[in-house]
Protein backbone atom coordinates (compact mmCIF):
# COMPACT_ATOMS: atom_id res chain seq x y z
CA UNK A 1 0.00 0.00 0.00
CA UNK A 2 2.87 2.37 0.61
CA UNK A 3 4.60 1.50 -2.56
CA UNK A 4 1.67 2.30 -4.51
CA UNK A 5 0.87 5.79 -2.92
CA UNK A 6 4.79 6.58 -3.25
CA UNK A 7 4.38 5.32 -6.85
CA UNK A 8 1.20 7.75 -7.44
CA UNK A 9 3.10 10.44 -5.57
CA UNK A 10 6.04 10.80 -8.07
CA UNK A 11 3.68 10.18 -10.91
CA UNK A 12 1.90 13.02 -9.65
CA UNK A 13 4.96 14.98 -9.12
CA UNK A 14 6.20 14.52 -12.41
CA UNK A 15 3.13 15.04 -14.53
CA UNK A 16 2.92 18.40 -12.69
CA UNK A 17 6.20 19.46 -13.98
CA UNK A 18 6.18 18.53 -17.45
CA UNK A 19 2.51 20.20 -17.37
CA UNK A 20 4.45 23.47 -16.02
CA UNK A 21 7.09 23.50 -18.77
CA UNK A 22 4.11 23.23 -21.75
CA UNK A 23 3.51 27.28 -21.58
CA UNK A 24 7.12 27.86 -22.10
CA UNK A 25 8.09 25.11 -24.93
CA UNK A 26 4.62 26.56 -26.66
CA UNK A 27 6.11 30.24 -26.50
CA UNK A 28 9.53 29.11 -27.72
CA UNK A 29 7.66 27.23 -30.26
CA UNK A 30 5.65 30.13 -31.69
CA UNK A 31 8.22 32.32 -31.28
CA UNK A 32 10.38 30.10 -33.98
CA UNK A 33 7.85 29.61 -35.73
CA UNK A 34 5.52 33.11 -36.06
CA UNK A 35 2.89 32.26 -33.80
CA UNK A 36 3.14 35.50 -31.58
CA UNK A 37 1.12 38.06 -33.73
CA UNK A 38 1.77 41.09 -35.52
CA UNK A 39 3.55 42.30 -31.94
CA UNK A 40 5.58 39.57 -30.63
CA UNK A 41 7.29 41.57 -27.57
CA UNK A 42 3.99 42.27 -25.83
CA UNK A 43 2.68 38.80 -26.38
CA UNK A 44 5.28 36.75 -25.09
CA UNK A 45 5.42 39.60 -22.50
CA UNK A 46 1.38 39.05 -21.63
CA UNK A 47 2.01 35.49 -21.84
CA UNK A 48 4.87 35.29 -19.17
CA UNK A 49 3.17 37.27 -17.17
CA UNK A 50 -0.42 36.04 -17.27
CA UNK A 51 1.16 31.93 -16.45
CA UNK A 52 3.37 33.60 -13.38
CA UNK A 53 0.12 34.88 -11.66
CA UNK A 54 -1.76 31.59 -12.44
CA UNK A 55 1.39 29.81 -10.72
CA UNK A 56 0.97 31.93 -8.14
CA UNK A 57 -2.73 30.99 -7.55
CA UNK A 58 -1.82 27.68 -7.67
CA UNK A 59 0.54 27.59 -5.35
CA UNK A 60 -1.09 28.93 -2.48
CA UNK A 61 -4.11 27.36 -3.40
CA UNK A 62 -1.98 23.67 -1.99
CA UNK A 63 -2.60 24.00 1.30
CA UNK A 64 -6.49 24.42 1.29
CA UNK A 65 -6.67 21.60 -1.63
CA UNK A 66 -4.40 19.56 0.68
CA UNK A 67 -6.98 20.17 4.17
CA UNK A 68 -10.10 19.59 2.46
CA UNK A 69 -9.21 16.56 0.79
CA UNK A 70 -6.63 15.13 3.60
CA UNK A 71 -4.08 14.54 1.01
CA UNK A 72 -1.30 15.69 2.77
CA UNK A 73 1.74 14.67 0.03
CA UNK A 74 0.12 17.47 -1.64
CA UNK A 75 2.22 19.61 0.13
CA UNK A 76 5.29 18.75 -1.73
CA UNK A 77 3.74 20.16 -4.82
CA UNK A 78 3.90 23.69 -3.57
CA UNK A 79 7.58 24.49 -3.62
CA UNK A 80 8.00 23.25 -7.49
CA UNK A 81 4.99 25.63 -8.32
CA UNK A 82 5.97 28.30 -6.32
CA UNK A 83 9.36 28.09 -8.26
CA UNK A 84 7.90 27.99 -11.57
CA UNK A 85 6.05 30.95 -10.89
CA UNK A 86 9.15 32.59 -10.34
CA UNK A 87 10.49 31.20 -13.23
CA UNK A 88 8.11 32.55 -15.42
CA UNK A 89 8.35 35.95 -13.69
CA UNK A 90 12.02 35.93 -14.32
CA UNK A 91 11.19 35.70 -17.50
CA UNK A 92 8.73 38.20 -17.68
CA UNK A 93 10.99 40.38 -16.21
CA UNK A 94 14.31 39.73 -18.53
CA UNK A 95 12.11 39.87 -21.81
CA UNK A 96 11.15 43.26 -20.41
CA UNK A 97 14.65 44.05 -19.36
CA UNK A 98 16.13 42.84 -23.02
CA UNK A 99 14.19 42.21 -25.52
CA UNK A 100 11.55 45.11 -24.60
CA UNK A 101 14.24 47.97 -23.47
CA UNK A 102 17.41 46.74 -24.75
CA UNK A 103 19.35 46.85 -21.24
CA UNK A 104 18.88 50.66 -21.39
CA UNK A 105 19.30 51.23 -18.00
CA UNK A 106 18.76 54.74 -17.59
CA UNK A 107 14.47 54.13 -19.30
CA UNK A 108 14.24 51.01 -17.37
CA UNK A 109 14.86 53.61 -14.21
CA UNK A 110 13.05 56.17 -15.16
CA UNK A 111 9.88 53.66 -16.41
CA UNK A 112 10.20 51.68 -12.70
CA UNK A 113 9.58 55.74 -11.02
CA UNK A 114 7.45 56.91 -13.54
CA UNK A 115 4.57 54.23 -14.15
CA UNK A 116 2.96 52.84 -11.30
CA UNK A 117 1.94 49.46 -12.88
CA UNK A 118 5.78 49.15 -13.35
CA UNK A 119 6.59 49.76 -9.76
CA UNK A 120 4.22 47.54 -8.50
CA UNK A 121 5.50 44.55 -10.70
CA UNK A 122 9.18 45.47 -10.20
CA UNK A 123 7.81 45.18 -6.59
CA UNK A 124 6.55 42.10 -6.68
CA UNK A 125 9.48 40.48 -8.70
CA UNK A 126 11.89 41.57 -5.95
CA UNK A 127 9.50 40.05 -2.80
CA UNK A 128 9.88 36.68 -5.41
CA UNK A 129 13.46 36.66 -5.11
CA UNK A 130 14.03 35.47 -1.23
CA UNK A 131 11.33 33.38 -1.62
CA UNK A 132 12.98 31.68 -4.11
CA UNK A 133 16.09 31.70 -2.33
CA UNK A 134 14.89 30.17 0.71
CA UNK A 135 12.43 27.53 -1.07
CA UNK A 136 15.07 24.56 0.34
CA UNK A 137 14.95 22.04 3.50
CA UNK A 138 18.37 23.29 4.19
CA UNK A 139 17.03 27.18 4.24
CA UNK A 140 13.81 26.03 6.14
CA UNK A 141 16.11 24.63 9.18
CA UNK A 142 18.32 27.48 8.96
CA UNK A 143 15.86 30.12 9.31
CA UNK A 144 13.65 27.84 11.87
CA UNK A 145 10.05 27.16 11.03
CA UNK A 146 8.37 29.96 12.66
CA UNK A 147 10.72 32.49 10.98
CA UNK A 148 10.46 30.98 7.30
CA UNK A 149 6.32 31.05 7.72
CA UNK A 150 6.44 34.30 8.56
CA UNK A 151 8.62 35.34 5.61
CA UNK A 152 6.94 33.20 3.28
CA UNK A 153 3.58 35.02 3.89
CA UNK A 154 5.09 37.73 1.21
CA UNK A 155 3.99 35.47 -1.11
CA UNK A 156 0.10 37.19 -0.75
CA UNK A 157 1.36 40.81 -0.96
CA UNK A 158 3.67 40.06 -4.26
CA UNK A 159 0.43 37.85 -5.58
CA UNK A 160 -1.61 41.46 -4.92
CA UNK A 161 0.98 43.62 -6.09
CA UNK A 162 1.18 41.25 -9.27
CA UNK A 163 -2.75 41.25 -9.89
CA UNK A 164 -2.67 45.07 -9.48
CA UNK A 165 -0.22 45.24 -12.04
CA UNK A 166 -1.79 43.23 -14.72
CA UNK A 167 -4.93 45.84 -13.49
CA UNK A 168 -3.13 48.94 -14.20
CA UNK A 169 -1.58 47.40 -17.30
CA UNK A 170 -5.37 46.47 -19.42
CA UNK A 171 -7.04 49.53 -17.89
CA UNK A 172 -9.74 48.78 -20.30
CA UNK A 173 -10.70 44.93 -20.13
CA UNK A 174 -10.54 43.92 -16.67
CA UNK A 175 -12.08 40.39 -16.88
CA UNK A 176 -8.84 38.12 -16.76
CA UNK A 177 -7.34 40.97 -13.86
CA UNK A 178 -11.03 40.47 -12.03
CA UNK A 179 -10.70 36.77 -12.52
CA UNK A 180 -7.19 36.60 -10.44
CA UNK A 181 -8.60 38.71 -7.86
CA UNK A 182 -11.19 37.01 -7.39
CA UNK A 183 -9.56 33.74 -6.58
CA UNK A 184 -6.83 35.68 -4.39
CA UNK A 185 -9.18 37.02 -2.24
CA UNK A 186 -11.35 33.55 -1.95
CA UNK A 187 -7.40 32.29 -0.58
CA UNK A 188 -7.18 34.56 1.84
CA UNK A 189 -10.41 34.68 2.77
CA UNK A 190 -10.16 30.55 3.59
CA UNK A 191 -6.66 31.30 5.41
CA UNK A 192 -7.85 33.49 7.78
CA UNK A 193 -11.04 31.80 8.66
CA UNK A 194 -9.03 28.66 8.87
CA UNK A 195 -6.71 30.33 11.44
CA UNK A 196 -9.63 31.44 13.62
CA UNK A 197 -11.29 28.19 13.52
CA UNK A 198 -7.53 26.58 14.39
CA UNK A 199 -7.15 29.35 17.19
CA UNK A 200 -11.17 28.93 18.11
CA UNK A 201 -10.63 25.18 18.80
CA UNK A 202 -7.58 25.19 20.57
CA UNK A 203 -8.72 27.82 22.53
CA UNK A 204 -11.60 25.38 23.27
CA UNK A 205 -10.26 22.26 24.23
CA UNK A 206 -8.18 24.47 26.46
CA UNK A 207 -11.15 25.69 28.43
CA UNK A 208 -12.75 21.78 28.29
CA UNK A 209 -9.54 20.27 30.00
CA UNK A 210 -10.01 23.25 32.68
CA UNK A 211 -7.36 24.79 34.85
CA UNK A 212 -4.51 22.02 35.37
CA UNK A 213 -4.37 20.57 39.35
CA UNK A 214 -1.17 20.81 41.14
CA UNK A 215 0.11 17.29 41.56
CA UNK A 216 0.25 16.01 45.20
CA UNK A 217 2.71 17.04 47.48
CA UNK A 218 3.66 15.00 50.21
CA UNK A 219 3.37 16.84 53.34
CA UNK A 220 6.44 17.97 54.88
CA UNK A 221 7.46 16.46 58.51
CA UNK A 222 7.56 18.95 61.11
CA UNK A 223 10.92 19.20 62.90
CA UNK A 224 10.60 18.15 66.56
CA UNK A 225 11.47 21.10 68.91
CA UNK A 226 15.03 20.07 70.40
CA UNK A 227 14.28 19.39 74.15
CA UNK A 228 14.70 21.90 76.44
CA UNK A 229 17.85 21.65 78.66
CA UNK A 230 17.21 20.39 82.16
CA UNK A 231 17.30 23.35 84.41
CA UNK A 232 20.46 23.16 86.82
CA UNK A 233 19.97 23.19 90.51
CA UNK A 234 21.28 26.42 92.47
CA UNK A 235 24.48 25.48 94.26
CA UNK A 236 24.57 24.60 97.91
CA UNK A 237 26.26 26.90 100.04
CA UNK A 238 28.83 25.25 102.50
Amino acid sequence: MRDRRKRLELAVRVTVFLLALVPFVRMVVHALTGGLGTNPIEEVTHRTGWWTLTFLMLTLAVTPVRQLSGVGWLIKLRRMLGLYAFFYATLHFCIYLGIDQFFALEYIVDDIMDRPYITVGFTAFLMLIPLAATSTKRMVKRLGGRRWSQLHRLVYVAAALGVLHFLWLVKADIREPAIFAGILVTLLSYRLVAERLRQFSVRRASLQRGPQRPGRQRPRREREPAAAPAPQGRPTSS
